[in-house]
Formats: structure tokens, C-alpha cells, sequence
């Protein structure tokens, strides 16, 4: 039996869809709003603290996609953070409800085609694998009827007095020199350590776990652990853009958690701005290494709470 590959994407198309994404996210900090801090646990907020997940397989979305999700779930005030497609609506016995409105997702992956396998048996070469991004339209569980309870039931929220000690755990379990003390908070990569304030300094105690994940999301980025450029200087396009991942990091760290994620660097938004102006998958791209860090922290605990790998084809 014949096997059909994924056709790759013109450059145009991939392109365009680069365009769609980062030129939203713009228009939300334009706006005054950060997307990856949506109003989690205000009284307009009906959306529970959690990573999108797909209700089909269980498996939660990654990167990009989580932004996307969360400001799909944030704007139309969904009851739930369970995703699924079309036909895995009907398999699961439901239906999605007529005149709903799907969200689109993304899927980026690699192959190789038929005709550069043949090139590279006859050459001896290394076969050259194609990169291709696909777009699926996935609809929230609210917007669907006859599902399973156990997918529209949402669970509740973790106990709050069991956030602290899970922060306090995965801290010593990775390692990582961290510092407690001073009047600000800063990782340190020629000497790889992090030093944060204690949480007395703090005006709301939870800010202090929320710092804690920013500064370890850097510190993950040392060549001993996920080997990401930290070279850049205050000021410069690099430096923005790890402050972006260590920021976006820290958003899905403390969802994973059930700790209300917030901005930390309000004021880097105009430098935020600039990358993703500069470079339109920028965004994708810090996502993507913010997911890659929020998996290895949490991979810490005890029993992982997040599977942040990226989804298949079906799970999209």
C-alpha cells in the first residue's frame, strides 16, 4: 500500500501563515495585552488555569499553538481547555455544533520526498529532508454536543498550599545554583547561578514563584543543560528575544502548576515588539524553545505533570 507524505507548503503559503500569527500577536501587545498572561482568575475570567490540551488523545499542544489556544479559550470564554478536531468530535460520539467557529492551529515537521530519495540512492548522498507547516482547525469542547463527561467536565485547580512546595522541590531537583537574597532578581550565565530576592520582598508571595521560573528558564539555557545564546547584551535584539522565551516559559510553568501567570518585564514590550516586527517567526520560535524549557523544568517533579512534546498529525 501506497503511503502518501504531507505536501509541503509553499514558501508563499508558509510564509503567509508565519504573517497570521505574529501580526495577531503584535496586534495584542499593541493593544496593552500580553498573550501568553491572559486574565486568569478575574471575575470576567471563565477559562480554567491549564495548558490546551487535545480531548482525543489526552496529549497537550506545544509552542506556538498554546498561545493560540489560550487567547481562542480567553476571548470567547470557554468553560474548558479541551481541544479537538472535526472528525474526533464524531468519533468520540459527538458532533460539533452547526455555525461554531474553529480555531487554527499549526503543525511543522519535516519529510522526504519520494523523488529526493530516488536523487539520493543514485548519488550516494544524504537524502535532504523538506520542512512543511500545515494548518488544522480545532474546536473547543464547549462548542460541541454528545461528548463523554469525563472530556466537558473540567477538574478542578491543584489546592493552592500545593503549589509552594512543588516550586521548592523542582528547584533543588535541577540542580541549579539558586540564591536567595538581595533587592532584585537575575541569572548570572558566566557563573551560572540565579539569585532572587526572598518572598517576603515580595508585595503578592505567589510573584515570587512566577520570578523563580523566569530566572530558571534562563538558567536552563546554560550549555550544561539546553544550550541556548545567552550572549546578548541589555539592549539588543538577542537579549529581547531570550527574555521573550524566558517569559513565555514562565507563563506555561506556573499553568502547569496552577500558579496565575503575569508579566514580569511589562517594560520589554516596545523590545518585544521590535523583534517580532524584524523577524516574523520569531514568536513561533520562542514558543517553541519555551515549551522545550517549561518540559525540561517540570521533568524535575516527581511525576511529570505536562507531555509539552509536540502533537502528531492526529492530535492536532
Amino acid at each position: 500500500m501506497s503511503r502518501h507524505y504531507p505536501r509541503a507548503r509553499s514558501g508563499e503559503d508558509r510564509t503567509n501563515l508565519y504573517d497570521d500569527v505574529t501580526n495577531k500577536i503584535i496586534a495584542e501587545l499593541e493593544a496593552g495585552r500580553v498573550p501568553w498572561v491572559q486574565p486568569w482568575g478575574t471575575a470576567a475570567a471563565k477559562t480554567p488555569l491549564a495548558l490546551p490540551k487535545s480531548a482525543a488523545t489526552g496529549r497537550q499542544y506545544s509552542g506556538i499553538n498554546i498561545l493560540i489556544l489560550w487567547g481562542a479559550a480567553t476571548e470567547r470564554a470557554y468553560t474548558g481547555q479541551n481541544w479537538l478536531t472535526f472528525r474526533q468530535a464524531l468519533a468520540l460520539g459527538g458532533h460539533v455544533r452547526k455555525c461554531e467557529r474553529g480555531t487554527t492551529v499549526v503543525y511543522a515537521d519535516r519529510f522526504v520526498p519520494a523523488d529526493e530519495k530516488r536523487r539520493a540512492h543514485e548519488t550516494g548522498e544524504e537524502a535532504q529532508a523538506v520542512p512543511f507547516l500545515r494548518r488544522f482547525t480545532v474546536f473547543n469542547s464547549d462548542q460541541c454536543d454528545g461528548l463523554p463527561p469525563e472530556i466537558v467536565t473540567t477538574a478542578p485547580p491543584p489546592p493552592p498550599g500545593l503549589i509552594e512546595p512543588q516550586v521548592e522541590y523542582l528547584i533543588k531537583a535541577t540542580g541549579i545554583d539558586f540564591r536567595i537574597g538581595g533587592n532584585r532578581a537575575f541569572y548570572v550565565p558566566t557563573e551560572d547561578y540565579v539569585q532572587v530576592p526572598p518572598p517576603q520582598a515580595y508585595f503578592d508571595p505567589i510573584n515570587w514563584h512566577r520570578t523563580a521560573l523566569h530566572e530558571l528558564g534562563h538558567a536552563s539555557g546554560h550549555p550544561s543543560r539546553l544550550n541556548r545564546d545567552l550572549s546578548g547584551s541589555f539592549g539588543t535584539r538577542k537579549y529581547a528575544f531570550e527574555e521573550l522565551v524566558a517569559e513565555i516559559s514562565s507563563a506555561f510553568g506556573c499553568a502547569s502548576l496552577g500558579i496565575v501567570p503575569t508579566v514580569r518585564h511589562a517594560d520589554y514590550i516596545g523590545s518585544w515588539l521590535d523583534v517580532l516586527r524584524e523577524d516574523n517567526r520569531a514568536i513561533i520560535r520562542a514558543a517553541s524553545q519555551a515549551s522545550k524549557v517549561a518540559d525540561y523544568l517540570l521533568g524535575f517533579l516527581p511525576e511529570p505533570l505536562v507531555d509539552m512534546t509536540t502533537e502528531d498529525q492526529q492530535a492536532a
